[in-house]
């Protein structure tokens, strides 16, 4: 029984000193190639899709593969940093950081599919759910993180909000509608990571 005691204890400390430290697998490059490839996909849309309100199973597929894609580049950066890591500490600090930000990916996926599927005429909601949901996110992950994310993260829920706000009904399929809040939150999130993590690690 004392045994268990001390192993649970054990856990619980370690799990309090990863919440205590500062995550570094999520990097400036793939966080800016997620950015550039939301404006580079509003550009295409707006040029190859004029009309998605009434192509949306090839707007929802347009935004759904650089969401994938995004997605795949930072996980692979994770997954690079923690098989790098020689600390288990590291390691659970990572899984943390994961099991933080997975919650709104799921929701979100589950409630683009409720959506699409079941309450289509409220379907121009999502570009606007996408950044609220991706903000809560962020917010979720801040005390893994510098703590000047915690600008960005409200950047996304005010550009969320605003959204939902100005672009109704068709309008809310304008790319820039997808393409400015994402490109410019991702930009502005691999600056700061560049500027609070990457740039000290470069100048040792």
């Amino acid at each position: 029984m004392e045994l268990h005691e001390a192993l649970t204890q054990i856990s619980e400390i370690r799990l309090q000193m990863a919440r205590t430290q500062v995550f570094r697998g999520y990097h400036s490059l793939p966080t800016a190639f997620s950015g550039l490839l939301a404006i580079l996909a509003a550009g295409f849309q707006a040029v190859w899709l004029p009309d998605p309100a009434n192509s949306l199973s090839m707007y929802l597929t347009l935004w759904f593969i650089v969401a994938a894609l995004s997605l795949i580049a930072a996980g692979v950066e994770i997954w690079v940093h923690c098989l790098r890591s020689e600390s288990a500490l590291r390691r659970e600090v990572t899984w943390l950081a994961v099991e933080q930000f997975l919650p709104a990916v799921v929701v979100g996926g589950l409630l683009t599919y409720v959506l699409v599927t079941s309450v289509n005429e409220s379907v121009w909601l999502l570009p606007g759910l996408w950044q609220l949901l991706f903000g809560l996110g962020v917010f979720a992950s801040c005390r893994l993180l510098p703590k000047a994310v915690f600008g960005v993260a409200v950047f996304y829920l005010i550009a969320g909000i605003l959204t939902l706000m100005w672009a109704r009904g068709d309008a809310a399929f304008s790319p820039w509608a997808m393409g400015v809040p994402f490109g410019v939150g991702q930009l502005v999130a691999a600056a700061v990571l560049y500027w609070t993590l990457e740039r000290k690690d470069v100048s040792k």
